[in-house]
């Protein structure tokens, strides 16, 4: 049996305020291609399809289009909700949709209950473990702590005694969770319970494949533990990170390979760092050029209009930091506040900021708009008559 094991779609989701759905819809054609060129049996989506619980209404049309030309495809598909997706939502209707081949799997009561399809080498039985809430499982399922490992750990123990039963049988499990060994990047979300999320690998021993969601990254736990990671980037902390899918092939014995399937780029992400005037001239980024660009400028002096000096070499500059090489004197104390005014203060705040103090026709304005700020509007007179 070929397998395609893909997650975290995020449909709906943004990246710094750039629209993503057209990249996403990018990707479902991909997939689809995937499936038909290699083959493939059976299709994987192990949580995350939408960016949040209420999806915008192109997400949920995007994600209906794509299970529909899934279910005309060669392929059946198992998926499960992540902690992105609300649970009830993504699985309306999954009883009906199971007939046409694509098996959606919210419910965290039937995680014992597996998707059972055939090859030529006998029976595989998938399991899809959706997004399991070790608050919510807690009472109901008798955890004996309230942890992502309890909770993980009852969903297996569940597995395992559905497939003592079915002899034999191959084992491929979904689940959506933080498994020790994955390494996290800035766009997933916390799912840290009383500071604890990770779980470990030994929970899927004996599983002849587990394909996991959450983390953006891929990665290789173990031979049969492996992370998709996202098919596109959502933070600039994936900028090295190489995105697609893992196409597995099981024989009679369980894993017989494991091979990642590239996925497009839409465009290449970059971070780039230095003086803005270094930045703006320097022939080895010219290959950054039409990249999304985080910059951070280590100036000593904020530049003025940094943003449109860098768009103009680098349109898609989409993230702008500031850190001055010269290190601040953290022991240099605050001044006081009491008996200034706030012109004043606002001017210690600017040449702080700056390094360098505000200039005349910047002062004045600042002036206007204290004044603009207080009750009093005669307050700051005796400035104003000593500024003139």
């Amino acid at each position: 049996m070929r397998i395609l094991h893909t997650s975290d779609w995020h449909l709906g989701r943004s990246f710094h305020r750039e629209g993503m759905l057209g990249h996403q819809a990018v990707y479902v054609d991909h997939l689809l291609d995937v499936v038909e060129h290699e083959q493939v049996d059976l299709v994987v989506v192990a949580g995350d399809v939408y960016d949040r619980a209420l999806p915008p209404v192109d997400a949920v049309r995007l994600a209906d289009e794509t299970f529909a030309r899934l279910a005309a495809s060669r392929a059946q598909v198992v998926v499960t909700s992540g902690n992105h997706d609300s649970a009830h939502r993504l699985g309306f209707g999954s009883r009906l949709i199971d007939a046409a081949g694509v098996f959606i799997r919210t419910d965290a009561a039937t995680v014992g209950v597996p998707v059972l399809l055939e090859d030529r080498h006998g029976q595989v039985a998938v399991y899809g473990l959706p997004y399991l809430d070790p608050d919510t499982l807690r009472e109901p399922w008798g955890l004996p702590g309230r942890s992502h490992e309890a909770a993980l750990g009852e969903a297996m123990s569940r597995v395992r005694a559905d497939l003592d039963g079915r002899p034999g049988a191959r084992s491929v499990v979904l689940a959506h969770a933080f498994v020790a060994g994955g390494e996290p990047s800035e766009s997933e979300r916390d799912i840290s319970v009383g500071g604890v999320s990770l779980v470990p690998t030994a929970l899927f021993d004996g599983i002849d494949y587990t394909a996991l969601g959450h983390l953006h990254g891929r990665h290789t736990l173990t031979d049969t533990i492996r992370y998709s990671g996202s098919p596109l980037a959502y933070s600039f902390s994936e900028a090295r990170h190489r995105k697609g899918s893992w196409l597995v092939d099981l024989d009679a014995t369980g894993l017989r390979a494991a091979e990642f399937v590239d996925a497009p780029v839409p465009r290449p992400l970059a971070r780039i760092r230095g003086d803005l005037q270094v930045l703006l001239t320097d022939p080895a980024l010219a290959r950054h050029e039409s990249a999304w660009i985080q910059a951070t400028l280590t100036d000593d002096t904020r530049p003025l209009q940094a943003m449109e000096q860098l768009r103009r070499r680098f349109p898609h500059t989409l993230v702008l930091a500031f850190e001055p090489t010269a290190h601040r004197d953290s022991a240099t104390p605050t001044a006081p506040t009491q008996g200034r005014s706030d012109h004043e203060i606002t001017l210690d705040f600017v040449a702080d900021l700056r390094r360098v103090p505000a200039t005349d026709a910047e002062a004045a304005v600042l002036l206007e708009a204290c004044d603009a700020c207080c009750d009093d509007p005669d307050v700051d007179t005796l400035l104003t008559a000593g500024a003139g």
